[in-house]
């Protein structure tokens, strides 16, 4: 009897709790729905019309060479080409010239402007700074016209002043190296205010106890702009940089409305070559290996810059 009871009582009786494996429960699966790529869409294609698809095909003109009216294809011909062409490099040239002494001089004198307008002293700042911004939003080929005719050599405001005070007409425009000038002086106007006030953006981020720590220290006005004020700025340093090189590289509208690119290609840059050959010249083919020149170019430069600029932390 006993024997049986502990037989049967070592079986699951029907009312005992059963321990089963637990297991998660299963996710539903989430349905992708199409509305979110239904509105990138247009985005996407208006980049592939408009973006995508002129780059491939520079790419594939930069392999053609037309002959009578007809493309035929010429493989790397036009980027050995590149290596013979004297104009090409007289037009780097000139560009490397606005990129080694313009840029420079208007990033020195935004940084002069950022920290006179970041001045506690300085009253109505927003009225200056709007001022300075202000030739940023004109017009590029309005600008230029202004400048043809300010620095017109028989009309031109500035040779009227000059005269004032006896000194002979220049010719602004029609002299190499006064061309060279005039150019620097109309980038310049155009542009430092737009690079000062990307300055003055991150210089205004600058802790104020940072200064204060200086004064206590002994460290002057120059002190305090060499060890605050320029570590402060060095990434607004980088960005007004980079682009003021991609900028410069690409410079096509100031030199081909005050001179066409002359006199004597004084000021001819690859932006006004490119635009020669692609539309003056109709050789596409050519023009589209000097623009895949100059993106290299301007990657080249842009890496070298982050290189030596950039927190290398």
């Amino acid at each position: 009897m006993t024997t049986a009871l502990a037989g049967t009582g070592s079986r699951d009786t029907p009312d005992a709790p059963r321990v089963r494996a637990s297991r998660a429960p299963a996710r539903p699966r989430r349905r992708r729905r199409p509305a979110p790529y239904l509105f990138v869409l247009p985005a996407l294609l208006l980049f592939a019309a408009f973006k995508l698809y002129p780059i491939v095909w520079s790419f594939v003109l930069s392999l053609h060479r037309t002959v009578n009216g007809v493309d035929t294809y010429a493989g790397a011909d036009n980027y050995r080409r590149l290596l013979d062409d004297p104009l090409l490099w007289t037009a780097l040239r000139n560009t490397a010239v606005v990129l080694v002494v313009q840029v420079p001089v208007m990033l020195a004198l935004a940084t002069a402007l950022a920290v006179a307008l970041n001045s506690a002293a300085l009253r109505a700042p927003t009225l200056f700074r709007l001022g300075f911004f202000l030739p940023m939003v004109t017009g590029l080929v309005a600008y230029g016209i202004v400048f043809s005719v300010l620095l017109n050599k028989d009309f031109g405001l500035v040779n009227w002043l000059l005269g004032l005070v006896g000194v002979d007409p220049v010719s602004w425009l029609t002299d190499g190296l006064w061309a060279r000038i005039s150019l620097g002086i109309a980038l310049t106007w155009h542009y430092t205010g737009y690079n000062a006030v990307i300055l003055l953006a991150r210089l205004q981020a600058v802790p104020a106890e940072l200064y204060d720590a200086a004064a206590v220290d002994g460290a002057g006005a120059w002190a305090s702009f060499r060890h605050v004020t320029l570590p402060g700025l060095r990434p607004a340093l980088l960005l007004t940089t980079v682009l003021s090189t991609i900028g410069t590289l690409q410079l096509f509208d100031e030199p081909y409305v005050l001179t066409g690119g002359g006199p004597d290609n004084a000021t001819l840059t690859i932006g006004v070559y490119l635009y020669q050959n692609a539309f003056k010249y109709y050789d596409f083919g050519y023009a589209s290996a000097i623009a895949y020149f100059l993106a290299v170019l301007i990657a080249i430069l842009g890496i070298i810059q982050f290189r030596v600029l950039g927190d290398r932390s």
